[in-house]
């Protein structure tokens, strides 16, 4: 950590005064927290509350900020490090078993075990960046797959009653890159661990053609976890930069979910379009269509595009990924983000929704 003072020492906390969250997110962008602590077990987070209220300072928690954008005019509150660590593995029989992990864990190092178990569930979900706290959130997901799909409960404070409270699946109103608390409840609840059931291995189609083709090129006809897993790493390997080399918060735009009428249109015009209907997806309206943001960006000249105006750039490997090789401040990011948006919008009349959260928003 960097910061200018030391802050204050409490029972069990150490808490920095004047943090740069540049530090704290992988674009590398953004102002200082007025306060930032490590939260390193349950109690803490109690204590922490505690500390900033008497205060009367705002609370944000943070994983790795693989996630996240920080506005240049920083927070004026108290930024929250989940570092809350912690798996463990029940097993109910021979097909199902439940595995509770702590929101500071890396979310692919509890994937790697999970797949171990040789139960089925998170495979598709490797190595996605961040920490198991912020996983349900965004509802995280890939390659036809979402966190809600194995998702049982979490535990979480509440900032509204200031205790601790389990939230079953049904409450967390997820939905595609969605859920409640990045929206209705966004910031009232600091969540400490998640619980995820996985089951013996169902084959299911493959609907994304790099992995299939992927599984063709290798000749592996009744994928295990292990064969997913691996497949998802080398794909993702070969086509993301890793944020711990090259500044970026992975996908920055949602892949668009649009009509059956939008679609019949967009194919008319652009008959190689990737897109994939309801059918394959539990979370889509019935006859709508998931549009692939990243060919999107292709058709008019975004993949691998820099700007040396704003300092920022898009991946060579994949369009939706956008990087900061040398922008001087989140104004710079958010520059480059409205020429992709209005362009899009111009050529096809469509919105692209950006995925990672800017913050602080305005009712924290």
């Amino acid at each position: 950590m960097h910061a200018s003072r030391s802050g204050y020492t409490t029972n069990n906390m150490n808490i920095l005064e004047n943090v740069p969250l540049s530090g704290y997110s992988t674009m590398r962008l953004g102002g200082n927290a007025a306060y930032l602590s490590e939260i390193n077990q349950k109690i803490e987070v109690t204590e922490a509350v505690a500390w900033a209220k008497e205060r009367n300072l705002p609370i944000i928690m943070i994983g790795v900020g693989s996630n996240i954008v920080w506005k240049d005019e920083g927070f004026p509150g108290l930024i929250l490090v989940n570092k809350i660590m912690g798996f463990e593995v029940f097993s109910e029989d021979e097909e199902n078993i439940y595995i509770t992990a702590g929101a500071g864990e890396n979310w692919d190092s509890v994937v790697e075990r999970a797949v171990a178990t040789g139960k089925s569930g998170l495979e598709y979900l490797s190595l996605i960046p961040g920490t198991v706290g912020g996983a349900p959130v965004q509802n995280i997901g890939a390659y036809g797959h979402e966190l809600a799909e194995t998702f049982v409960s979490l535990e979480a404070y509440d900032m509204q009653t200031g205790g601790l409270v389990n939230i079953p699946a049904i409450e967390c109103e997820f939905g595609y890159r969605t859920s409640r608390f990045k929206t209705t409840d966004r910031g009232r609840f600091l969540i400490t661990s998640l619980t995820l059931h996985l089951i013996k291995q169902i084959q299911e189609p493959v609907y994304y053609h790099w992995l299939e083709d992927y599984l063709k090129t290798h000749q592996i006809t009744h994928p295990s976890p292990t064969d997913i897993r691996r497949a998802v790493i080398e794909i993702r390997r070969s086509r993301l930069p890793d944020p711990t080399l090259v500044a970026n918060v992975g996908s920055f735009f949602a892949n668009p979910i649009v009509s059956s009428d939008k679609y019949q249109e967009l194919v008319e015009q652009h008959p190689r379009l990737a897109s994939w209907p309801s059918r394959c997806f539990w979370d889509l309206p019935d006859g709508s269509y998931k549009v692939a943001a990243g060919a999107l960006l292709e058709y008019i000249g975004f993949k691998d595009f820099h700007d040396e105006t704003t300092g920022m750039a898009t991946w060579q490997n994949q369009a939706l990924v956008l990087v900061n090789e040398h922008a001087n401040s989140t104004a710079d990011l958010l520059a480059f983000k409205k020429i992709i948006v209005d362009k899009v919008k111009q050529i096809f009349d469509m919105t692209l929704e950006q995925e990672p959260e800017l913050l602080p928003i305005a009712s924290l």
